[in-house]
C-alpha cells in the first residue's frame, strides 16, 4: 500500500515577491511549469496517487488550476487554512485528511529530482520513529545547516546539514497536539523534541535540489534546470 502525500502550500511568498502578488508561490514557474507541478507529476511516478494539500495564501488559484487531480492521475484533497497555521500547524490540521499511516510530506517551494519512490518505503512507525527526514547539503544562502545525522542513522541538532522540505512522517508526532483546536506552530518544533529520544532518522541526499526561496534564487534555478 503506497502513503499518501502531503504538499505544504498555504505561505504568501513574500520573497518571491512582486510575482506572488497576485501568483501563490506553488504556481510560480519553473522552465514553463508550475513548481508544484514537478512534485505532482514525480508523485504520481512513484505511484503515490493520494495528496493532501494546504492552502491559504490565493489557494482558490491553486484549486482552480489542480482540481481533483485528475489530469496527473492523482487525487488531490484539499486542507483549507482561515488563518496561516505555519508548517507544524498547517499538518496538524489536515490530519483527518491523511489517516493513520506514515505519510510523505514536502515543502511547496523546493525543486529536486529526488525519487519518491525509496522514501515510500521507509517504515517509519514500524521502526518506533515519529519521522524520517532527507537532508542535503548546505546550500550557499543556509550554510550553517539544520541538523546531523549519526553513525546509527538518528537525527540531533547540531547543524551540519540542511533539511531538504521532504520527509516522511508518522501522525503519532502530532500525538500530543490538541486536535480539537489548530494553533500555529513550526514542524521543527516536533522535531527537536523527538531527537533526544531517538525518534527521528535522516538520510543524506546529494542529488540536484533547490530551494526557491527568493527571486534571486528563482532566476538561478531557472538558468540551471
Amino acid at each position: 500500500m503506497y502513503p499518501k502525500a502531503m504538499i505544504l502550500a498555504a505561505g504568501r511568498g513574500a520573497r518571491l515577491k512582486p510575482l506572488t502578488d497576485t501568483l501563490p508561490k506553488p504556481l510560480v514557474q519553473v522552465k514553463n511549469k508550475p513548481l508544484i507541478v514537478y512534485h505532482l507529476e514525480k508523485l504520481a511516478q512513484a505511484h503515490i496517487t493520494d495528496v493532501v494539500i494546504n492552502l491559504w495564501y490565493l489557494g482558490d488559484k491553486i484549486k482552480k488550476y489542480l482540481g481533483n487531480g485528475s489530469g496527473f492521475g492523482l487525487n488531490i484533497v484539499y486542507s483549507e487554512e482561515t488563518d496561516l497555521l505555519e508548517t507544524g500547524g498547517g499538518i496538524c490540521k489536515a490530519l483527518p485528511l491523511l489517516g493513520q499511516q506514515d505519510f510523505i510530506l514536502i515543502n511547496g517551494d523546493v525543486y529536486s529530482d529526488f525519487d519518491f519512490k525509496p522514501l515510500a518505503l521507509v517504515p517509519v512507525s514500524d521502526n518506533h520513529l515519529l519521522a524520517h527526514l532527507v537532508l542535503v547539503p548546505n546550500p550557499e544562502h543556509h550554510m550553517l545547516g539544520d541538523y546531523s545525522i549519526d553513525n546509527l542513522g538518528f537525527v540531533n541538532n547540531t547543524p551540519t546539514y540542511t533539511y531538504a522540505g521532504i520527509a516522511k512522517l508518522s501522525p503519532n508526532l502530532f500525538e500530543d497536539e490538541d486536535k480539537s483546536t489548530t494553533r500555529k506552530f513550526r514542524l521543527p518544533d516536533l522535531f527537536v523534541k523527538a531527537m533526544p529520544k531517538q525518534q527521528i532518522s535522516a538520510e543524506l541526499y546529494r542529488g540536484f535540489w533547490y530551494d526557491v526561496g527568493s527571486i534571486e534564487r528563482l532566476q538561478a534555478l531557472e538558468s540551471r534546470a
